[in-house]
């Protein structure tokens, strides 16, 4: 890993980890994950570090994702070691002992998703684009969504699983992925005042913090709820075929973009997420992905949208009413080799 793809370093009272792949929308590396990681536990034992702050190079993205796009050249042993390492790591940011602050300022995606939401500040400024896009591609939304999409309003974490859809400021802070909405203009001031006050973290933030707008997602809840809430994906497939609005033909047409299998997967990921502790879920998305080098929907839709980029991924089986039940249920019984180490 070169050694500017992440920059760590002590501000003041302040840990600092600073995302430095502008070119590459800030996609985390396993080396990333692995460097992000020590010095977690360094600055944990270390007095002069009173909180963290993690924030990124350049402004289109704080974290794109996880860096996928070498994963089917690599080889499954790469994958399973990736998503174990990136997993510890979302587990110790969701215990970490100390103030985690993730400044996000652009795109936020899957592995970025990881890195930020289980901290204890979530910061997004007026140009946040959160989304959990993985059916796109193959794959579910991992990294902890099934605990995390599963305890938003109603059912807008299941709509966002399935469909991808990117929310804006008001809305990440709505469904509570923020816990603070400053504007990007602000945040180099927020970060010196972080790292030199002497008031509390808590009492910064609110300075700088922006009043609350709007959420268009809340008023599309019941829309949202009325589908999503259907007991069988096939059934939620049915309900918006049925309804002419323009609402559920776009959310149709969307899914229908989506491989077949990772939509049953991620169906069943979220519903069963909302019974399960967090560990519990990530062990459960762990079962999930530790199996994506059998399945070929994965490969498949890293090649259409993320290596050639011709928008065309030939999913295999090519609809949802020809999924096996079986082979869904197959992907989450326990994964072979070493049981997964949140620790």
């Amino acid at each position: 890993m070169p050694q500017n793809d992440v920059v760590l370093t002590r501000k003041g009272r302040l840990g600092k980890i600073l995302l430095n792949r502008p070119k590459a929308l800030n996609a985390l590396t396993h080396g990333m994950s692995l460097s992000i990681e020590a010095a977690l536990r360094e600055w944990a034992d270390d007095g002069g570090v009173e909180a963290v702050v993690i924030r990124q190079a350049g402004d289109r993205a704080f974290c794109a994702g996880g860096d996928v796009r070498q994963f089917p050249e690599k080889g499954a042993a790469f994958m399973h070691q990736y998503w174990r390492d990136e997993y510890r790591l979302n587990a110790l940011i969701r215990r970490y002992p100390k103030p985690y602050i993730a400044f996000v300022d652009g795109i936020v995606m899957g592995g970025g998703v990881g890195v930020s939401v289980h901290g204890s500040h979530r910061i997004v400024t007026e140009h946040v684009a959160f989304a959990m896009p993985e059916t796109a591609i193959g794959l579910v939304p991992d990294v902890g969504a099934s605990y995390v999409l599963p305890r938003m309003p109603g059912e807008i974490g299941l709509f966002l699983g399935l469909t991808g859809t990117r929310l804006g400021t008001a809305d990440a802070m709505a469904v509570g992925f923020g816990t603070h909405h400053l504007l990007r203009a602000d945040l180099d001031h927020v970060e010196e005042e972080l790292a030199n006050a002497t008031d509390g973290i808590d009492a910064v933030l609110d300075r700088y913090r922006q009043a609350a707008a709007p959420a268009p997602i809340l008023a599309r809840r019941s829309e949202i709820d009325r589908h999503f809430g259907q007991p069988t994906l096939r059934d939620l497939v049915r309900s918006l075929a049925e309804d002419t609005s323009d609402f559920a033909t776009a959310t149709g047409a969307a899914l229908a973009t989506r491989s077949p299998t990772a939509l049953a997967l991620t169906f069943r990921l979220m519903r069963e997420g909302r019974r399960k502790s967090f560990e519990d879920c990530v062990r459960m998305e762990w079962n999930i992905v530790s199996r994506m080098d059998e399945h070929s929907d994965f490969a498949e839709g890293i090649r259409a949208l993320i290596v050639e980029k011709d928008n065309k991924p030939r999913w295999n089986p090519s609809r949802l009413d020809v999924v096996d039940e079986a082979t869904v249920a197959r992907y989450f019984e326990p994964a072979a080799g070493p049981p997964l180490d949140l620790n």
